[in-house]
């Protein structure tokens, strides 16, 4: 049996949007919470496949996490267009009051738009799932048996947990994802059996804050963090 096992981590926050949806607006995000970046240095593993998105505060939070690691012989990162956040179209530069007037009795509990609508010029969740999925599946035999950090951003890490647990789309948009935050997926796949697809994910943590993190060593194995406990 081998073993996948991805760390991902949401990107630093944005500021600079002022209160606007930006979706995959490509914005600066705030690197300043030093202390974040030492917690999330000290738990991540050595010799492991570093991942962005073409969007530049994934790389800016990648930097900010390399720089206190004590090392300079890091890897390219692997842009993977397919991680990028999910697009809100005509929505973006929009404030959430403002889609909520145009919206009405449409506006949704968690997110701006149920899973399956797709704003005027943009995608939906469901599709943020479903081409988040592709490239993992492709990543999980390029990489397989290694350690992937992803730094992407808090609809891809939600697309990346429906795809593990095989949550409906709906339920998924319920999952918090903070920034600088942890979500530890494992994929076990085993080849003893090539008429059986018995491959599997395994959860470790989601959402679990950098801070919580005390030595360099795997998070208690736990379906969700403290802080965030969800029916789904």
């Amino acid at each position: 049996m081998t073993q996948t096992r991805w760390w991902w981590i949401r990107h630093a926050p944005v500021t600079e949007n002022n209160g606007t949806i930006y979706g995959n607006l490509d914005l600066n995000c705030d690197c300043h919470d030093k202390e974040s970046f030492q917690a999330l240095a000290g738990i991540l593993p050595d010799d492991a496949i570093w991942v962005t998105t073409p969007l530049k505060r994934t790389r800016q939070t990648a930097n900010a996490i390399r720089a206190e690691i004590q090392a300079n012989d890091f890897p390219a990162y692997d842009v993977i267009d397919d991680f990028q956040e999910q697009s809100f179209g005509d929505w973006h530069g929009m404030t959430h009051q403002e889609l909520g007037e145009i919206r009405g009795d449409a506006w949704h509990r968690f997110w701006h738009a149920p899973a399956s609508e797709a704003p005027p010029g943009g995608e939906s969740f469901e599709d943020l799932i479903s081409r988040t999925a592709k490239s993992i599946d492709v990543l999980n035999q390029k990489y397989s048996g290694k350690d992937i950090i992803a730094v992407t951003h808090g609809g891809t890490i939600r697309a990346a947990v429906a795809h593990a647990l095989d949550l409906k789309s709906e339920k998924a948009l319920g999952l918090s994802i903070g920034n600088l935050s942890l979500t530890k997926l494992n994929y076990y796949m085993t080849k003893e059996d090539p008429k059986l697809d018995q491959s599997s994910w395994g959860v470790e943590c989601i959402n679990t804050e950098p801070l919580s993190f005390k030595s360099k060593k795997a998070p208690e194995p736990e379906l969700f963090s403290q802080s965030q406990k969800i029916k789904l």
